[in-house]
Protein backbone atom coordinates (compact mmCIF):
# COMPACT_ATOMS: atom_id res chain seq x y z
CA UNK A 1 0.00 0.00 0.00
CA UNK A 2 2.83 2.43 0.84
CA UNK A 3 4.21 1.94 -2.65
CA UNK A 4 0.87 2.87 -4.23
CA UNK A 5 0.57 5.93 -2.01
CA UNK A 6 4.09 7.15 -2.79
CA UNK A 7 3.49 6.59 -6.50
CA UNK A 8 0.26 8.61 -6.29
CA UNK A 9 -2.01 5.69 -7.22
CA UNK A 10 -3.65 5.21 -3.79
CA UNK A 11 -4.96 7.60 -1.17
CA UNK A 12 -5.60 5.45 1.93
CA UNK A 13 -3.29 6.13 4.89
CA UNK A 14 -1.57 8.83 2.82
CA UNK A 15 -0.91 10.82 5.99
CA UNK A 16 0.68 7.91 7.86
CA UNK A 17 3.68 9.41 9.68
CA UNK A 18 6.08 6.64 8.65
CA UNK A 19 5.64 7.72 5.03
CA UNK A 20 7.56 10.91 5.86
CA UNK A 21 10.74 8.85 5.82
CA UNK A 22 10.10 8.02 2.15
CA UNK A 23 8.63 11.39 1.17
CA UNK A 24 11.77 13.18 2.34
CA UNK A 25 13.81 11.24 -0.18
CA UNK A 26 14.48 13.00 -3.51
CA UNK A 27 12.46 10.35 -5.38
CA UNK A 28 10.07 8.50 -3.00
CA UNK A 29 9.01 5.80 -5.53
CA UNK A 30 12.68 4.90 -6.07
CA UNK A 31 13.24 4.53 -2.33
CA UNK A 32 10.13 2.39 -1.75
CA UNK A 33 11.04 0.13 -4.67
CA UNK A 34 14.62 -0.24 -3.41
CA UNK A 35 13.24 -0.95 0.07
CA UNK A 36 10.82 -3.59 -1.21
CA UNK A 37 13.47 -5.14 -3.43
CA UNK A 38 15.57 -5.81 -0.33
CA UNK A 39 12.48 -7.30 1.35
CA UNK A 40 12.09 -9.54 -1.70
CA UNK A 41 15.74 -10.67 -1.50
CA UNK A 42 15.34 -11.53 2.17
CA UNK A 43 12.07 -13.37 1.45
CA UNK A 44 13.87 -15.42 -1.19
CA UNK A 45 16.68 -16.19 1.23
CA UNK A 46 14.15 -17.45 3.78
CA UNK A 47 12.10 -19.40 1.25
CA UNK A 48 9.03 -17.13 1.42
CA UNK A 49 6.87 -16.18 -1.54
CA UNK A 50 7.02 -12.56 -2.69
CA UNK A 51 5.55 -11.28 -5.94
CA UNK A 52 8.52 -9.37 -7.35
CA UNK A 53 6.49 -8.39 -10.43
CA UNK A 54 4.83 -5.66 -8.33
CA UNK A 55 8.09 -3.79 -7.72
CA UNK A 56 10.99 -2.41 -9.71
CA UNK A 57 14.18 -4.16 -8.56
CA UNK A 58 16.39 -1.21 -7.62
CA UNK A 59 19.53 -0.79 -5.57
CA UNK A 60 20.30 2.67 -4.21
CA UNK A 61 23.69 4.25 -4.88
CA UNK A 62 23.80 5.59 -1.32
CA UNK A 63 22.02 4.55 1.87
CA UNK A 64 19.43 6.80 3.50
CA UNK A 65 20.20 7.93 7.07
CA UNK A 66 18.18 6.58 9.99
CA UNK A 67 18.92 7.85 13.49
CA UNK A 68 20.13 5.45 16.15
CA UNK A 69 17.28 6.60 18.40
CA UNK A 70 14.67 5.86 15.73
CA UNK A 71 16.16 2.46 14.99
CA UNK A 72 16.10 1.60 18.69
CA UNK A 73 12.56 2.89 19.04
CA UNK A 74 11.37 0.76 16.11
CA UNK A 75 13.25 -2.29 17.40
CA UNK A 76 11.58 -2.00 20.82
CA UNK A 77 8.20 -1.54 19.13
CA UNK A 78 8.82 -4.70 17.06
CA UNK A 79 10.00 -6.55 20.16
CA UNK A 80 6.70 -5.77 21.89
CA UNK A 81 4.76 -7.15 18.91
CA UNK A 82 6.90 -10.31 18.92
CA UNK A 83 6.35 -10.71 22.68
CA UNK A 84 2.59 -10.81 22.09
CA UNK A 85 2.73 -13.16 19.08
CA UNK A 86 5.63 -15.58 19.57
CA UNK A 87 7.08 -16.03 23.05
CA UNK A 88 9.90 -18.31 21.86
CA UNK A 89 11.05 -15.81 19.22
CA UNK A 90 10.73 -13.00 21.76
CA UNK A 91 13.11 -14.77 24.15
CA UNK A 92 15.61 -15.06 21.29
CA UNK A 93 15.31 -11.53 19.91
CA UNK A 94 15.22 -9.69 23.24
CA UNK A 95 18.86 -10.70 23.78
CA UNK A 96 20.02 -8.49 20.90
CA UNK A 97 21.68 -5.36 22.36
CA UNK A 98 20.25 -2.12 20.97
CA UNK A 99 23.67 -1.08 19.67
CA UNK A 100 23.83 -4.30 17.61
CA UNK A 101 20.47 -3.82 15.86
CA UNK A 102 21.08 -3.56 12.12
CA UNK A 103 18.94 -1.39 9.86
CA UNK A 104 17.22 -2.44 6.66
CA UNK A 105 19.88 -2.44 3.88
CA UNK A 106 18.66 0.84 2.32
CA UNK A 107 19.42 2.69 5.57
CA UNK A 108 22.61 3.62 7.40
CA UNK A 109 22.65 4.52 11.08
CA UNK A 110 23.54 8.05 12.11
CA UNK A 111 23.50 9.58 15.55
CA UNK A 112 20.25 11.15 16.67
CA UNK A 113 17.03 10.62 18.56
CA UNK A 114 13.54 9.50 17.71
CA UNK A 115 11.98 11.17 14.66
CA UNK A 116 9.32 13.84 15.17
CA UNK A 117 6.68 11.76 13.40
CA UNK A 118 6.53 9.35 16.33
CA UNK A 119 3.75 10.09 18.78
CA UNK A 120 5.98 9.23 21.70
CA UNK A 121 5.85 11.56 24.71
CA UNK A 122 9.40 10.63 25.69
CA UNK A 123 11.40 11.89 22.70
CA UNK A 124 14.71 10.48 23.96
CA UNK A 125 13.25 7.03 23.47
CA UNK A 126 11.95 4.09 25.39
CA UNK A 127 14.38 2.63 27.85
CA UNK A 128 16.62 5.69 27.60
CA UNK A 129 17.71 5.31 23.99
Amino acid sequence: MAKGILEGRLKGYSKHPQLLRFRRYKDPPVLINAYLYQVYLEAERRGYKFDVSKIKPLVLEKEVPVTRGQLGFEFLHLLEKIRKRDRKKFEEVKKVPLDKVEPHPVFKVVEGGIEEWEKSIQKDGPGGI
